[in-house]
């Protein structure tokens, strides 16, 4: 066995999930992230600070390969989502146990190096190493930790005011007829639990179908998603045990309408009404919070009715937004509800206890958008920058009460905040605001990813080496998407449109969302992975249990691919005359892009440049509106990396793993296909 020269002993990964090398390029220009700045000062990147990404352009595949150095088709991670049980199935694919390349962390632990993995969402869990040196929290999801099996009850705006008649939850979308929505008549200490909706996703792989049959060419405004809100009158305060004179009251429900809160309106000296609490039961002489106009307040402690029955303890962030000061009327934000206690994702269970005694509960988060600049800044922008000081929190107190010398991380600010707004950086029709309210809103984003790395800049000089970077990038489109490649499902539209997808009819010749496989040739599914409807590979189970064959005689399947293709590269947009497709390859050729192998489809297919969803369907060199790009960053700087230097070097992202062996002095990981970024190390490699 051979061994090499450490250049670094103690190596920081800060990911920061869909970063944007052009948009930071531009920001570290105009001086609004000097943080980052100092970062590229006292160390080495290209000057555009591009990484060439791989593909698919999204979360848990580029993740891996991060980690492994091994494209998708290698580590066998080719989607957000795998392919099901059928062709029109699909499964969650945040599990390591899915993951078929060996992860740099495990190199490390068993080198002998304390190693933290702190929510990566690529193949980190469950752990897939014994040592002892290997400390691990989540991965399972994007977000924030914990979103995946902590999330108990879901955000909503509540809006008080003279003009409402009774307290009422109304929720994002219509529920079952049979839920009560008006719980004015609701004891204070009723807690019946309704039911109605889901905790997130646990980390089991489960088969769902998925199509998106009713997506057309132009939906591509996907932040239009409504939110929860909860509203209830204002009246003068009774049956209380200690309510101040001229106090006003209203009634705050959470827990999509079954928990029953009363609130307290209240005045300052001058007899200005300026803040609200909120008790569990008017009998109660403390609150469980009060709250001020314009401050958060993290982590409030109470109930969070379960789905299946009964309650929990959990955390949520309030932030009290307006309070007309003749308390006439008043809107609050109220974020998703952490779980307390809940250490299942935590390696080993014990540093949970210490994270949170030391850190508190971990951060929840918000995910408004509906070009509300309200919820976009005050209330989704407010609560990440809890998440930036809880976990920069928990990262430092890992390496102070851990002894941690290696820390992979990552963190999910700029891709889920982005995903509210970034289509508003092209001039659209379906935009309420100016272009330039956008810009502030992603300027706003780029400065608080500056204020999260700015936590770790000591750390330079205390003998540590930080790499930043990113996954992904997101655009903004030009034109309307076609919605071919959609991650989260089977895209039927463009596919029926060319007579390889059909679906059933209903007896009055409507069409009805399930494939109707006598005719189906070949489906979409995933990030643009099409799957032929092969006779003898594909079986169909029925609804009455029956199982149908594939129509497509495998001695057709070259010349159908071929047809296929020539269709996808003549395919033009109604609008614009131009292809929408840049790429379609063959399973086999498409290893040129680390795609393809068992786990990809027969063909896999790209959306062309000003079509993008705003990633995961897109060469990982596409650009945008509004100086966006879909490219990862790459930054590197501390102990036995070069100072202020730039190079031209392409650094691919199967580098990274192999550039942090190389820093470390250890083996690369089993199936590493990159090399170091050795000209950036301020010694020979």
């Amino acid at each position: 066995m051979t061994s090499r020269k450490a250049f670094a002993d103690k190596i920081m990964l800060l990911g920061i999930d869909g970063m944007d090398p052009r948009l930071t390029r531009k920001y570290v220009d105009e001086g609004i992230m000097p943080n980052t700045a100092e970062y590229i000062k006292r160390g080495a990147a290209r000057h555009d600070l591009i990484m060439l990404g791989g593909h698919p352009t999204v979360t848990p595949p580029m993740w891996t390969t991060l980690a492994t150095g091994a494209y998708a088709n290698v580590h066998g991670i080719t989607g957000f989502f795998r392919k099901g049980n059928d062709i029109d199935e699909i499964d969650y694919n945040l599990d390591s146990r899915n993951c078929k390349a060996e992860p740099m962390w495990n190199v490390l632990a068993e080198a002998g190096k304390k190693t933290l993995v702190f929510h990566w969402p690529g193949s980190a869990w469950p752990p897939t190493s014994d040592s002892e040196n290997l400390f691990v929290v989540d991965g399972t999801a994007p977000g924030v930790p914990g979103m995946s099996s902590s999330l108990v009850d879901h955000e909503f705006i509540f809006r008080a005011g003279e003009e409402y008649n009774e307290v009422t939850f109304i929720p994002a979308a219509p529920i079952e007829a049979s839920a009560a929505c008006v719980t004015t008549d609701l004891a204070d200490d009723d807690a019946e639990v309704a039911g109605l909706y889901e905790s997130a996703a646990n980390t089991e792989s489960k088969s769902r179908k998925a199509l998106l049959y009713k997506l057309a060419q132009g939906s591509v405004n996907a932040s239009e998603g409504n939110h929860n809100e909860v509203v209830s009158p204002i009246k003068p305060a009774e049956g209380w045990e200690n309510a101040p004179e001229g106090a006003l009251e209203c009634t705050i429900l959470y827990s999509m309408g079954y928990l029953r809160r009363p609130v307290l309106i209240l005045k300052n000296e001058e007899g200005i009404y300026d803040r609200v609490a909120i008790y569990k039961k008017k009998k109660d002489t403390e609150p469980i919070v009060t709250l001020f106009v314009g401050k958060s307040v993290r982590s409030v402690i109470d109930d969070a009715m379960l789905p299946s029955g009964g309650s929990l303890q959990a955390g949520r962030n309030h932030k009290l937004l307006r309070l007309d000061p003749e308390g006439k009327s008043l809107i609050l934000s109220v974020s998703y509800a952490m779980a307390v206690g809940s250490d299942a994702l935590y390696h080993p269970k014990r540093i949970y206890k210490g994270i949170v005694e030391n850190c508190g509960l971990p951060a929840t988060l918000s995910m408004y958008g509906m070009q509300d600049d309200m919820l976009i800044t005050e209330c989704m922008l407010d609560d990440w920058y809890g998440v930036a000081d809880w976990q920069a929190d928990a990262l430092h107190y890992m390496i102070e009460k851990e002894g941690i010398e290696m820390i992979f991380s990552h963190y999910h600010s700029i891709d889920l905040e982005e995903h509210q707004f970034i289509k508003h950086l092209a001039e659209r029709d379906f935009n309420r605001n100016p272009v330039e309210v956008a810009e502030k809103w992603m300027r706003n984003l780029y400065i608080q990813a500056d204020y999260y790395l700015g936590k770790f800049l000591h750390f330079l000089d205390e003998g540590w080496t930080i790499l930043i970077f990113s996954d992904h990038a997101q655009v903004a489109p030009k034109h309307d998407v076609p919605m071919l490649c959609d991650l989260n499902g089977v895209c039927t539209p463009v596919m029926e449109e060319l007579g390889y997808t059909v679906l059933q009819r209903n007896a009055e010749g409507k069409k009805i969302p399930k494939i109707d496989w006598t005719k189906t040739r070949a489906v979409v599914q995933r990030e643009g992975h099409i799957y032929l409807n092969i006779k003898g590979r594909e079986k169909h189970v029925m609804e009455d249990g029956s199982i149908l064959d594939g129509i497509v005689d495998p001695a057709d399947q070259y010349e159908l691919e071929e047809q296929i293709m020539t269709d996808l590269y003549g395919y033009k947009d109604k609008k614009t005359g131009h292809r929408v497709f840049s790429v379609a390859l063959r399973n086999r050729d498409a290893v040129l892009l680390g795609q393809g192998g068992p786990e990809g489809g027969d063909i896999i297919a790209w959306h062309a440049e000003g079509y993008n969803f705003d990633h995961s369907d897109c060469l990982s060199t596409t650009w945008g509106e509004g100086d966006t790009s879909v490219s990862p960053i790459f930054i590197a700087a501390g102990k036995g990396i070069k100072e202020g230097f730039e190079t031209d070097r392409i650094i691919r992202q199967i580098d990274f793993a192999a550039t942090v062996a190389g820093l470390a002095g250890v083996r690369f990981p089993a199936q590493c296909e990159g090399a170091p970024v050795y000209p950036i190390f301020a010694e020979e490699f």
